[in-house]
């Protein structure tokens, strides 16, 4: 478990989400791979987060992105887990399964170790789309431990979130 002094400005972020998405009528979703649930997790932690949260599709396996949100194996394998292209495709399908106005996520490696990819340990893309809008994912490199580059994505998850509102 996170400390709770470390969730703090997570939970100031999601708060921000939840007035301003509440105020447009907008409802969000997610889909997380490395961050396991945690934007979802600050979101419904924030009182009226209900109004505005459909919620999360935790798709931490390759095999979970292409079963829960229908990612092609070859996009997978084309790309690898770890990409602005899967990041995308993470967004865009959870808007399409959930109905959701906005949606955000985030792939990437946590560690300690990573798994086998080019990409280091404390690569994060995040993910964001708007229903009829554009869609953009931006690529970041965290450092610290496993948490701490988990609360890290979350954090960039919720800015990404607060953007598209």
């Amino acid at each position: 478990m996170p400390d709770p002094a470390a969730l703090a400005p997570l939970d100031e972020l999601a708060a921000r989400v939840v007035e301003a998405a509440g105020a447009r009528g907008f409802t969000v979703a997610a889909a997380e791979s490395c961050t396991g649930g945690l934007i979802a997790d600050c979101l419904a932690r924030v009182p009226g987060a209900s109004r505005v949260l459909w919620g999360s599709f935790v798709c931490y396996s390759i095999e979970a992105k292409e079963r829960m949100l229908g990612i092609s194996k070859e996009t997978t394998v084309r790309f690898g887990a770890v990409s602005g292209e899967i990041a995308l495709a993470m967004a865009h399908a959870a808007l399409e399964q959930s109905g959701a106005d906005i949606a955000v996520s985030a792939t990437g490696l946590a560690g300690p170790d990573g798994d086998g990819s080019p990409s280091p340990v404390g690569t994060v893309w995040i993910g964001s789309a708007r229903r009829g809008g554009e869609a953009e994912a931006s690529v970041y490199r965290f450092e610290g431990s496993r948490n701490e580059v988990r609360n890290a994505a979350a954090g960039q998850a919720l800015r990404a979130l607060l953007a598209r509102v």
